[in-house]
């Protein structure tokens, strides 16, 4: 089996990973924690979003986050715009990429966002088209490609439709995400192959939660078909708002210590990384989601 020599990883711990959290998180902190992840070696992260507070009060303090980031060159930061007025309003804060989204299952986007899936993507086509011509690039988040809280199992026809949408209004790379986390290896491997169908194997990345435990075997099975781009938390910030108390994002450093076993090259510093992780936990007053952190924090301390 030839896995790829190397692998970026975006931190989503900041934006996907926060945005759930009932107890405010001051900007300060935030931005601390964008340090501390481009400190440990991160080249990507996602800072924030412009959604309506309303919606999402956590990310209320969107521009004075990005304004706040001490920006380093070679990071890509990267933030979420729902729709045209939360574009412009990013715009201000110079973000290098801006994500936009839309799910595998009509049942979930009816619930989430109101509209069919091809109404979701003919509404983000105007807020492609204004990043494009901005000269900012241009990311798909495509959820619930394996598995959906209303419609069960998706076939990956459907993730296929919605690739194919998405590469239609000029999104430029895709994650194809398995939001309720309870997708297995060939699963997976499937809604892969069904987006490779329209995206190069270089923009497209693996989003896994580890709600069943499943996130690293289905980060191997993607390592398989050659994916090199991956998503993931620090610390797995993130539960999973389908399944109540179970874990979301699967964590960074769990990632990590899998491709440095393998012999994978990603650039990250695992110390730093358990460090940054162990930061953000403190400050919600909790312990970290990640079995690595935990394990090498209780090795630390012996």
């Amino acid at each position: 089996m030839k896995y790829p020599a190397r692998v970026k990883i975006i931190d989503v711990g900041p934006r996907d990973g926060l945005q759930n959290e009932k107890q405010p998180v001051p900007a300060a902190i935030k931005i601390e924690l964008v340090q501390r992840l481009q400190d440990a070696g991160l080249k990507e992260i996602e800072v924030t979003s412009y959604v309506s507070p309303k919606w999402v009060p956590q990310m209320a303090d969107n521009a004075e986050v990005m304004a706040g980031i001490a920006r380093r060159a070679g990071v890509l930061y990267s933030v979420l715009t729902p729709n045209l007025k939360g574009f412009e309003a990013a715009l201000a804060g110079k973000p290098d990429e801006i994500v936009v989204f839309g799910a595998a299952s009509e049942a979930f986007s009816q619930r989430n966002i109101n509209c069919s899936i091809a109404e979701s993507i003919e509404r983000f086509a105007p807020v492609v088209q204004a990043a494009l011509q901005a000269g900012i690039a241009v990311r798909g988040a495509m959820s619930c490609t394996v598995g959906c809280p209303y419609e069960g199992e998706i076939a990956p026809e459907k993730v296929g439709y919605l690739a194919g949408l998405m590469k239609s209004i000029g999104v430029q790379r895709v994650d194809v995400a398995d939001t309720i986390g309870v997708g297995t290896p060939v699963k997976v491997q499937k809604a892969l192959e069904a987006t490779l169908a329209h995206f190069d194997l270089d923009r497209v990345s693996g989003h896994f939660h580890d709600t069943y435990g499943q996130a690293l075997s289905n980060t191997l099975a993607a390592l398989d078909l050659g994916v090199w781009n991956f998503q993931s938390s620090v610390a797995g910030l993130g539960g999973c708002p389908y399944a109540k108390g179970a874990t979301g994002n699967v964590a960074t450093e769990d990632v990590v210590y899998l491709l440095q076993g393998m012999g994978i090259e990603t650039g990250i510093d695992l110390d730093k990384l358990i460090d940054a992780g162990q930061f953000i936990s403190e400050h919600l007053g909790r312990p970290t989601q990640s079995r690595v952190a935990k394990a090498l924090l209780t090795k630390r301390a012996g």
